[in-house]
């Protein structure tokens, strides 16, 4: 496993090279679950991609950078994401958890460049439910940056703010609907996981959603072409 760093205005973000292709140059980019980080190897149940696979540790996570004060949302994962998709081209998302809900979100804001996300279970797949709650004041362990050392990942911040991270249905489909439109695939969102909070139910009801295995997900986007989208 290689790692490229790349640097997001103010953050590093670490992205993993887990696998060159074997016969496709279609990509695979993997996003962790909450508190997780990319793995060391392909997970052998993805190991039926053929093209590259690369793992992307979001920030506050893994080997990229932790920033001080927290101020994680899952909208600064997306442009995590995004900033790697500008490193690596076109690619098909895998996202487990958290990595699940962030794959929906790029999927719709960069359908150009997304070939299909596929939403699975996993760490902080609920964030923290439909509406929001009642705001409390919170202050994680004191971070090793704080005490002179390397930061600590995954950071405090990241699972307490993300893991309350407010997830309406309404806003989730919103990114089925822009990926469905813009995308010029057919059924650019597969839905794999079995546990469905409100906001991945919704996004399975859409219309042009797949729910399928995870097998049957990955041969659908190792194959899948576009039509010319609509022009806007």
């Amino acid at each position: 496993m290689t790692v490229v760093y790349l640097q997001h205005v103010n953050t590093k973000l670490a992205l993993h090279s887990l696998r060159d292709g074997r016969g496709s140059d279609r990509a695979l980019l993997f996003l962790h679950g909450l508190g997780e980080r990319t793995p060391a190897s392909v997970p052998a149940y993805l190991d039926a991609w053929a093209g590259p696979v690369w793992g992307l540790d979001f920030t506050g996570h893994g080997a990229s950078a932790v920033p001080a004060g927290g101020g994680y949302t899952a909208e600064i994962l997306m442009a995590d994401v995004d900033h790697a998709l500008a490193h690596i081209g076109e690619a098909t998302v895998f996202g487990r958890g958290l990595g699940a809900y962030i794959a929906l979100l790029i999927a719709g804001g960069r359908p150009g460049l997304v070939t299909g996300a596929i939403l699975d279970d996993g760490p902080g797949l609920a964030g923290g439910g439909p509406s929001p709650t009642s705001p409390v004041a919170v202050r994680p362990v004191k971070a090793a940056a704080e005490q002179g050392a390397d930061p600590i990942t995954p950071d405090g911040y990241a699972l307490v703010e993300l893991g309350r991270d407010v997830r309406p249905a309404d806003y989730a489909t919103l990114y089925v609907r822009q990926a469905l439109q813009f995308s010029g695939l057919d059924g650019p969102i597969s839905v794999v996981g079995v546990v469905r909070p409100p906001w991945l139910t919704a996004v399975a009801e859409e219309t042009g959603v797949v729910s399928s295995t995870l097998p049957e997900a990955l041969a659908r986007y190792a194959q899948i072409e576009r039509v010319e989208p609509p022009q806007v």
